[in-house]
């Protein structure tokens, strides 16, 4: 059985979970309908888990890499002849790694367990087996985030000093990982040590990840938290209100440029000018070495009514035009340090690379 993070309480509930043998199914928290109710959705196909990603239901740059992970387990659910389960497989995969452009552990994930195909190919496993290859292939990828996330905290938790006024940005808690979290996980370390602390989360517009999901997490972990306004970090920053800033990242790329949740690069350019520390806080599994810097990330760009429901439940001003990326890309200079679990590292970033 898959593990469903840290051992202490911190986790809330299982963020996405395999339930079953080989012809199981995958059971997630619907995250846009949090933190009204704690409903959990039932997903069987991959076209299913391509349209949870896809409309934010999974959410986070390591869940969805697990997410995509079991949506090739999906592909081969109920066949039972090897070619079938072959076909199924190939012809799901291109649709798994694209559904979201932005974090690379979605791709690289589907592109792993691509990888473990071919192998099971190359070995001639047919059937029930091939099935059981794939999904223990995805079950060590669920693990081994999980893992990830623990350590993340061990490596962060130095930081966070008695009394800190901590800043986070988006949601890279354990709703984003199938762990602890990321940014989330050295907060949680540090007050499993004695720590205490409190966190600050900004609202995250236009869809509010911060106001519902952070603030939601940390409260139920008996964090102190306290929502604000995305434009209030500067005001709160300018007053010695905030000490540093901890975000996750969807893709961290070869000079240390990182993309995260639109807005993180506000933040950061905000934290320099007022000398405030700015981390990023990642696995390994969210670096792209393939990329030089951040010019060459692709950034998503969403519906333009995730903006403009937030203001009207009825149409849009006639004569409106509405942009909507959803990431942007934090500059490496403006970063004191990516917390990852193999430490607090700076480019080139060696101990992640070997």
């Amino acid at each position: 059985m898959r593990s469903d993070g840290a051992s202490d309480g911190t986790r809330l509930l299982p963020t996405l979970r395999w339930q079953g043998g080989a012809d199981g199914h995958v059971v997630l928290i619907d995250q846009t309908r949090l933190p009204d109710a704690e409903i959990e959705l039932v997903v069987r196909t991959p076209r299913d888990m391509i349209e949870a990603i896809r409309r934010l239901a999974i959410r986070g740059a390591p869940a969805i890499g697990v997410a995509g992970a079991y949506g090739v387990c999906l592909a081969a659910r109920g066949l039972t002849e090897g070619s079938a389960i072959r076909a199924a497989v190939r012809a799901e995969l291109p649709g798994l790694r694209e559904a979201r452009p932005t974090a690379i552990n979605l791709a690289a994930m589907v592109d792993r367990m691509q990888a473990s195909f071919e192998s099971a190919e190359a070995s001639a496993l047919e059937g029930p087996a091939l099935k059981e290859h794939l999904l223990a292939a995805a079950q060590r990828i669920h693990d081994e985030e999980v893992a990830r996330c623990d350590a993340i905290g061990r490596t962060g938790a130095p930081l966070i000093q008695t009394g800190d006024r901590v800043l986070t940005h988006c949601n890279a808690g354990a709703l984003a990982t199938v762990g602890s979290g990321t940014a989330l996980a050295v907060l949680y370390q540090a007050w499993r040590n004695g720590v205490r602390f409190s966190a600050i989360a900004d609202e995250t517009r236009p869809l509010l990840q911060g106001a519902r999901l952070t603030a939601w997490e940390l409260a139920r972990a008996g964090i102190p938290v306290t929502v604000i306004a995305d434009s209030a970090a500067a005001h709160l920053m300018a007053r010695g209100e905030i000490d540093r800033v901890i975000t996750g990242a969807d893709r961290i790329v070869a000079n240390g440029d990182t993309a995260n949740k639109i807005g993180t690069y506000s933040v950061a350019a905000l934290a320099a000018r007022h000398g405030i520390p700015f981390y990023v806080a990642a696995p390994s599994t969210t670096f792209d070495f393939s990329i030089a810097a951040g010019a060459e990330i692709p950034i998503e760009e969403r519906d333009g009514a995730e903006i403009w429901r937030a203001a009207s439940q009825g149409s849009p001003p006639a004569g409106v035009s509405f942009r909507n990326p959803a990431f942007d890309v934090t500059p490496a200079e403006l970063i004191a340090g990516w917390i990852t679990e193999a430490g607090i590292l700076t480019p080139p970033f060696g101990e992640i690379r070997k």
